[in-house]
């Protein structure tokens, strides 16, 4: 990733960053909300040293350290191209409509000057005009619904600049429409496109060529990284321009993100798409003849065929007898690869073909390969396993996939060894008082590190709170005395609170025991999409929210209406997940100890993010709650506790009652 030419130093060059974090700095005055923040200016000095050395940083920014401005500062003042890669789309919108517009403002207060900066999603979130576009001309719509969201995104079409699906508050999210006619590369045909010029992705690629700061998440990233990867670096591959230097915000969650990504799924939806890819581009071209009909219905009833004999099971599990399943099953996956290859034959016999049937034959042989490499490859450092899940009109999406055991080595080759700087930050990522947890998972041999305290009181601010007297919560007497102390110490702080869980069957369980010995609202995750429920939760006095992994972080709900976060049980990975098992036992044959070198690091960074939702601003106070007491009487439990902000700890209940009495 060299380093492009160096765009023009910005004004804030010309300001140190003791000026402009300091007390009667810039910051302060033109900030509303300024309290000096010794965190923020050693991070910020940090990241700058980093960029300016050209070597990685990893550190860990207490919530409220300011860590937004704590490395946009420097990365202005670098005159770097740099891209910010963040976990949530959230803290995208927040960096580029409210941090990047305060930092213009606050820098050229009289609107000499701008920063350039862009902000790029994946490719799904886009419009694809030429799609539209078909479809405007040969309206092919199901029902009312579709009928009204072709009305609203055809309107749109004609006065968006970007094409973000975000500006359409009105459609819904799971809108069957939308899916057909996103710009997701499966179906993008390049430049030869006959719309290229005119392509929302093309247009997104130009501003981040143009552009010194590019945002983006995590999953474009590495989507990006990957595809690069599978093209050997062709100048053209991906949408992300090069870069000298890379922040990377929530850096805890870049594991399980970049392996994703560096493996392989093929699922009988993605062949059901293909051959309705095919068809309707067919008919549109007027190009259906019998022998593609039946070439694509052979192929549908092959894979349909083929994906109900893989192995039985709930959600995910390991494919560990593939060849055992092969030499039962060769035919049906021998007549699955022929369909493929039938239909690319036929694809390529056409005389004459708009451009996008090429792509076609392209998927099709993708097929091919990666289902060869699921069923047959004895690949090293990887995990083949099954998802099934659940999808609409009883349907079951199932899905053959292949994830790097250890992606450490994958990320040191393609992506720190060849960054100037690489900068990871988050307010988890220190187990104990050190990275090598991080260190070792990613990849990063070499980075300077910094555990930054966070900017609250957490002594005075909030309490911890560990019953000594319930039962193990593996045993089957948990749930009902630990329903019953969450009870109690909801009546104490009046509700106000998330209840947060390892396991849906276990939130589902303890909500059945509370209806109606609660006189709080309840909210139940599932009940209602994850933003209606916050809002909810945000505008109804005393509610409780029941939730699980997804609402344990990228959640911020300030004040008193969350004054309280419980959670059941320390949240170790579930061990018979098929890469949590692959992972454990890589490390044992290696003669490591996977409890202490992977389980417990791990569930100390998603505790720590747990509890992360509860204190938000210096005027926050409340409860924290862990009903395990391992955490106590395991001798593991020390990492938990030293990993942990300096709360005020107990295990009397009364004590959590002197705490939230009026003062």
């Amino acid at each position: 990733m060299a380093s492009p030419s160096q765009p023009a130093p910005a004004p804030a060059a010309n300001i140190s960053l003791h000026q402009f974090f300091g007390p009667g700095g810039l910051l302060s005055r033109t900030h509303p909300a300024y309290e000096f923040r010794r965190g923020q200016l050693q991070m910020a000095q940090a990241v700058e040293q980093a960029l300016s050395e050209r070597h990685h940083l990893i550190v860990e920014a207490g919530t409220g350290t300011g860590k937004t401005l704590a490395y946009l500062v420097p990365v202005i003042r670098s005159a770097k191209r740099v891209i910010i890669s963040t976990g949530t789309k959230n803290l995208q919108e927040q960096l580029f409509r409210k941090d990047i517009p305060f930092l213009e403002q606050a820098l050229f207060p009289n609107g000499e000057g701008k920063l350039n900066v862009c902000y790029m999603k994946g490719r799904a979130n886009y419009l694809c005009r030429k799609k539209l576009y078909d479809l405007t001309d040969q309206p092919v719509l199901s029902g009312l619904e579709e009928i009204e969201h072709y009305r609203a995104i055809s309107n749109w079409e004609k006065t968006t600049e970007t094409g973000d699906r975000a500006e359409i508050s009105s459609l819904p999210e799971a809108s069957a429409l939308w899916h057909k006619l996103d710009a997701r590369a499966d179906t993008c045909l390049g430049q030869k496109c006959s719309v290229w010029e005119k392509c929302f992705i093309t247009g997104m690629r130009r501003r981040a060529a143009e552009s010194d700061i590019i945002i983006v998440n995590h999953h474009l990233f590495f989507a990006d990284l990957g595809i690069k990867q599978q093209a050997e670096d062709a100048p053209d591959a991906g949408i992300l321009p090069d870069v000298g230097a890379v922040i990377f915000d929530e850096a805890h969650e870049l594991e399980d993100v970049a392996g994703s990504y560096f493996g392989v799924s093929v699922s009988n939806n993605r062949v059901e798409e293909l051959c309705r890819d095919v068809e309707s581009s067919m008919q549109r071209n007027r190009l259906l003849s019998a022998s593609i009909a039946s070439a694509v219905k052979s192929l549908r009833d092959r894979a349909m065929f083929f994906f109900a004999l893989l192995p039985q099971g709930n959600g995910r599990f390991a494919f560990d007898n593939r060849h055992e399943f092969l030499e039962e099953n060769g035919d049906e996956f021998i007549s699955l690869q022929n369909c493929l290859q039938r239909l690319g034959a036929e694809l390529e016999g056409l005389s004459s073909k708009p451009e996008e049937i090429f792509n076609f034959g392209r998927r099709t042989q993708e097929l091919q390969v990666q289902l060869s490499f699921l069923l047959e490859s004895d690949a090293k450092n990887t995990v083949f396993w099954i998802e099934r899940r659940r999808g609409g009109r009883d349907k079951q999406n199932v899905f053959l996939q292949a994830t790097p055991i250890d992606v450490a080595p994958i990320l040191k080759t393609c992506l720190f060894d060849r960054l100037e700087a690489a900068v990871l930050t988050s307010a988890t990522l220190a187990v104990g008082s050190g990275f090598e947890y991080m260190r070792r998972r990613l990849g990063l041999e070499y980075a300077r590190e910094a555990v930054l305290p966070s900017h609250f009181d957490y002594q005075n601010q909030a309490v911890l709170y560990v019953p000594p007297d319930l039962p193990d919560p593996r045993t089957p007497q948990f749930h009902a005395k630990a329903a019953d102390r969450i009870r109690q110490l909801l009546e104490i702080t009046c509700g106000r609170a998330f209840v947060l869980f390892t396991s849906y069957a276990q939130m589902k369980e303890i909500y059945e025991r509370l209806l109606g010995e609660l006189e709080f609202p309840m909210l139940l995750q599932g009940d209602a999409p994850k933003t209606a429920l916050l809002e909810e939760f945000r505008l109804t006095p005393n509610s409780v929210l029941f939730a699980t992994s997804s609402f344990w972080q990228g959640v911020d709900v300030q004040g008193e209406q969350l004054s309280c976060v419980i959670i059941d049980r320390l949240p170790f990975a579930v061990p018979t997940d098929p890469v949590v098992s692959a992972r454990i036992k890589a490390l044992n044959d290696e003669g490591g100890n996977a409890f202490f070198d992977y389980q417990v690091p791990a569930a100390v960074i998603t505790l720590k993010q747990g509890f992360g939702r509860l204190i938000r601003s210096l005027h926050d106070r409340g409860l924290l709650a862990l009903l395990d007491n391992r955490i106590l009487k395991k001798a593991y439990g020390r990492v938990f506790i030293d990993s942990l902000p300096n709360y005020k700890r107990t295990t009397d209940l009364e004590q959590v009652e002197r705490f939230f009495a009026p003062r």
